[in-house]
């Protein structure tokens, strides 16, 4: 578990806006971008930083990649897949708000 994340979670639901714990988000996570989005904390809490050697370790771990689908993870994939999905999110935070 990702303590900082955690943290967070709690403050927003102790001040009673629950909403705020996923203030940036206008839609709900697929569960391929959650899965994405565990494998990056994990992987970035295990020390790696150089998104080249974050796409080694994703690779490695046999994670899909939400848009593409694929599972063989380069540093331009992990650059594409972060692109889109960011894309993506921004224009579902543009038509949703955020606490979705």
């Amino acid at each position: 578990m990702d303590a900082f994340k955690d943290r967070l979670s709690q403050r927003a639901r102790d001040t009673s806006r629950p909403a705020l714990a996923h203030q940036s988000r206008g839609r709900s996570l697929s569960s391929a971008e959650a899965a994405l989005s565990d494998a990056l904390m994990e992987i970035m809490g295990e020390g790696a930083h150089d998104f080249a050697a974050v796409a080694e370790a994703l690779k490695a771990r046999g994670i899909e990649a939400p848009v593409s689908g694929r599972r063989d993870w380069n540093l331009a994939l992990l650059e594409a897949e972060l692109r889109a999905l960011n894309a993506d999110l921004d224009a579902a935070y543009a038509e949703h708000g955020y606490g979705a």
